[in-house]
């Protein structure tokens, strides 16, 4: 089941009339045959129902003229079937507008997803995939996340605008941008400007006590008792709830941080009051609710004969819904790798709330062992998960919560599918909607292929199907003042300033022929701007010239500094995302001459920065992507470079950083770079990777340790003495067995499902032992084990015996030997091992 099955809808319906409302979210009420709308009312703090009245019904789109699709029996005699309509759509490919018909539903499995769907009776068909209740967005018109009323029962847009005074200061700054880009920049303006409400919210997080002791309880047959259940809401709500299912008569009436605990005779009494507190609330966040807490909650309801009618969650295929407000599962949204990098810098390695938490917050889960916990320690342990996970939501004035509404306005989708989906279902949707919004056809993938055929670059990666980004070899050894220019939004301006979209790319008109893509036999057309450019070109000089500058302007209040900082955060989670996706063979829109031309303009830049860096007397240490690496420049060169990128590729080129020092090994995307504090950039080494044992992660920390407190040149003989020591006695340690099992234990988490992976990588092959031992293993889970002589061992059954040290001196002297060849050492050397000598030494 899905949003487009849902038939259990509950909530208030809207009044005929109301005050400001935002829209979080919409879905299909299959009793009622309608849309629907969950409008959030800020006064009352309540999710309001709005049904379409405007007889909008599901439909495709055929090529066929109704009068040829009439005499098609299976798709007139279908019992869904409604009727036909011609309109008039913009096809792209074909560069004119076109005649379309159609065929519209009473209901959205009609269209599709039943086996006897009309989409089945068609040759070809159109726009026959998307989720019913995204459609009506679409049709019309409607932003979520944005302010709304009902007036006289009907849904308009709330009257909102840019003040005059920000107006003015936004033309302002649009004064030398492009007529084509003004007006769709003030369009997302008066969008991203629009208020943001504090949503009333609330956190849930149960704990169930399994039946077999380290066995994670099943979802599916929830066949183990709930024992408690934490709340931690907006509106102050600190709440614990407590079932004694063991008898033990342990009294708990103090909880640090919550201000109520409650226990309750039976599991059924602590069940209906949880799922009391849920209904409540108008959107409810979990950590992981859609796979186990939302999952085993409603199946444990049934298991105790809670009606259905009382149970206010519903599942799908992957994800729990709430049948009156919106459920957030927190950790979905957090695993998006756009959020965890783009928004959040990779302050967090791993997805458990531990990690994000502690990455985030700097506050993590209480400490506990679960085969030894009483009544207290679950309901603190409990309490915490739960604060931890509201707190994701509220810390810097609700940052994440913001975000969320921001990326719904961008992507125009509703929250349920925006804080699960990755970003290229946002940029999808996006698309989607302005096709819809211009009258254009949506392209099926088979279309834009047929049209623009594939790619004509040779990749230097295997497996990849086009040339990408220019990495240049890096200068090995120690450099010091070292400064690092980046180009801003590469790609992004490469797509606005080139034109690149898959309506403007290889187009039919024979004067474009000769506008050539460098590096490429692409041409661009010149009589049209492309929807792609369009699009990301207004978003990218949004963010660079209105919400970066104001997120850095000190004459602002915090509050807004924030707001700006947000917006522009969420801007550049889209636009450093919108490249990719369109080399992505599974994005419906997958374009490869566009993909492939978007990385040949970036190859370009870097080339003819290279060269122009050269001209003006400096010496490039590295390139990668978007970054180039000057070694000493002045002042004044790198200001005349900077002048160059405007006037000559019309990219900002920025000074990203200056390190004291960088030290580059031979292998690309592989140094460290020493700032002039002290503090470190890693870059690809090894032991900076999450996964490596502590003792080896401990080393690399140590030898970062002794280089940060490097000044000058004439320091490293001492430096490279202590590395020497560091070396030689995490060697011995290893040798002699002198460790516990934990510091030798690898980490990897399991990022599917075990049954879902095909191969036997050493982490899932331990994962696999410790299911044959009774334990349960999730997606999500993270799985510790040492390499022992012919296999791999769960660390919780190893001991240092069974660790097979060889192996981990290879890892010890991979962990160190791109900085000790930087540096000149030789680990073989300084472990004591005999040195190989080339055929020079013997000769020489």
């Amino acid at each position: 089941m899905s949003n487009e099955e849902l038939t259990n809808i509950r909530g208030r319906l809207a009044p005929d009339n109301t005050g400001t409302v935002y829209m979080l979210s919409a879905g299909y009420d299959g009793t009622n045959k309608k849309a629907y709308i969950r409008l959030y009312e800020p006064e009352s703090e309540e999710i309001f129902l709005w049904y379409d009245n405007t007889g909008h019904l599901p439909y495709l789109i055929s090529k066929e003229p109704a009068s040829e699709l009439e005499n098609n029996n299976r798709i007139t005699g279908h019992e869904g079937f409604k009727g036909f309509d011609e309109v008039i759509r913009y096809d792209a490919l074909e560069e004119k507008d076109i005649l379309v018909t159609k065929i519209k539903a009473g209901d959205p499995l009609s269209i599709g997803g039943s086996h006897n769907a009309i989409r089945g009776y068609l040759d070809e068909s159109w726009e026959n995939r998307i989720r019913y209740y995204a459609c009506y967005v679409y049709d019309q018109g409607l932003v979520p996340g944005m302010p709304y009323r009902v007036v006289d029962g009907n849904l308009v847009a709330d009257e909102w605008s840019l003040s005059a005074e920000i107006e003015k200061q936004f033309n302002d700054v649009l004064v030398n941008t492009e007529e084509r880009f003004k007006e769709p920049m003030l369009d997302w303006a008066r969008l991203l400007q629009a208020p943001i409400p504090n949503i009333r919210r609330v956190a849930v997080d149960i704990e169930v006590r399994p039946s077999v002791q380290n066995r994670m309880p099943s979802a599916d047959e929830a066949i183990d008792p709930i024992i408690t259940v934490a709340f931690a809401g907006s509106d102050g709500l600190r709440k614990v709830i407590m079932f004694d299912d063991l008898n033990t008569g342990e009294i708990v009436t103090d909880v640090p941080g919550a201000d109520e605990v409650i226990q309750f005779a039976t599991e059924r009494q602590l069940i209906e009051e949880t799922l009391r507190v849920i209904d409540e609330y108008p959107i409810v966040l979990t950590f992981n609710g859609d796979d186990f807490d939302f999952k085993f909650l409603r199946n444990r309801a049934r298991n105790l004969g809670v009606p259905d009618v009382n149970i206010p969650i519903t599942l799908g295929r992957r994800f729990a819904f709430l049948t009156n407000g919106v459920h957030v599962d927190l950790y979905q949204f957090f695993r998006n790798r756009s959020i965890q990098g783009y928004a959040f810098g990779n302050s967090y390695r791993e997805f458990s709330l531990d990690d994000i938490a502690m990455g985030i917050l700097n506050q993590g889960k209480i400490k506990v062992d679960f085969n030894n916990l009483n009544m207290q320690d679950m309901a603190e342990y409990c309490m915490q998960d739960t604060y931890i996970t509201y707190l994701l939501t509220s810390f810097n004035d609700n940052l994440v919560m913001n975000l969320m509404i921001m990326l719904q306005r961008i992507s125009k989708m509703i929250m349920e599918d925006l804080s699960r989906f990755g970003v290229s279902r946002w940029i999808l949707a996006l698309m989607e909607w302005m096709h819809r919004k211009e009258g254009w056809l949506i392209p099926n993938t088979q279309d834009i292929i047929l049209h623009k055929g594939g790619t004509t670059t040779t990749a230097m990666i295997k497996g990849k199907k086009y040339q990408g980004a220019i990495v240049r070899d890096p200068v090995p050894g120690i450099h010091f003042e070292v400064t690092v220019v980046d180009f801003a939004s590469l790609y992004p301006s490469a797509i606005h300033n080139w034109n690149l979209s898959y309506d403007t790319l290889l187009c039919n008109h024979e004067d474009c022929k000769s506008n050539i893509i460098p590096g490429t036999s692409h041409w661009v057309c010149t009589h049209r701007s492309g929807m792609t450019s369009d699009l990301i070109g207004s978003l990218k000089d949004l963010r660079v010239l209105w919400y970066k500058p104001k997120a850095k302007d000190k004459s602002l209040s915090k509050d807004m500094q924030q707001y700006y900082h947000v917006t522009q955060q969420a801007l550049k989670v889209f636009l450093n995302a919108s490249y990719g996706v369109f080399g992505a063979e599974s994005f419906p829109l997958y374009c490869p001459p566009l993909a492939e031309s978007t990385a040949a303009v970036g190859r370009f830049a870097m080339d003819e920065a290279g060269k122009k860096a050269t001209e003006l007397g400096v010496d490039i240490l590295y390139g990668d992507t978007d970054s180039v690496f000057l070694a000493h420049p002045t002042k004044e060169q790198t200001d005349a470079l900077v002048k160059w990128a405007d006037d000559f590729l019309h990219i900002d080129l920025e000074v990203e950083k200056t390190y004291r020092y960088a030290i580059f090994s031979k292998r690309k995307k592989n140094y460290l770079g020493v700032y002039k504090d002290g503090s470190m950039d890693i870059k690809g080494l090894t032991g900076k990777k999450r996964h490596i044992p502590p003792i080896l992660k401990a080393a690399f920390e140590g030898l970062t340790h002794i280089l940060s407190n490097v000044q000058t040149m004439d320091e490293f003989p001492r430096a490279k003495e202590d590395i020497k020591g560091l070396v030689t006695e995490v060697h011995e340690r290893l040798k002699n067995r002198e460790f516990k099992i934990e510091e030798v234990a690898f980490q990897m988490q399991l990022g599917k499902p075990l049954k879902a992976y095909d191969t036997n990588p050493q982490h899932v092959k331990a994962a696999r032992m410790l299911v044959e031992m009774g334990h349960e293993i999730a997606q999500g889970d993270i799985i510790r084990y040492v390499v022992t002589k012919n296999d791999v061992k769960p660390s919780i059954i190893a001991e240092p015996k069974d660790v097979y040290i060889k192996k981990y001196e290879e890892y010890l002297e991979s962990t160190f030997e791109q900085l000790l060849d930087a540096l000149d050492m030789s680990f073989d050397a300084l472990v004591g091992r005999p040195q190989q000598k080339s055929l020079s030494a013997f000769f020489g």
